[in-house]
């Protein structure tokens, strides 16, 4: 094998993808459809208020 190749590519996302798989207990738990229900929310709120002023 020679010296000058990466042969590190999957290790050095490993721990990447160590982080992202573990929950955390004491996280907020948010559903997802709360999230693009609040956005909406926000942009039809933003939009009246650019109207009325």
């Amino acid at each position: 094998m020679d010296k000058g190749q990466n042969t590190g590519g999957l290790m050095s996302s490993a721990g990447l993808v160590r982080y992202f798989d573990s929950e955390d207990t004491n996280a907020i738990k948010i559903d997802p459809k709360t999230v693009v229900a609040s956005g909406i929310m926000l942009g039809v709120l933003v939009q009246l208020l650019t109207f009325v002023s």
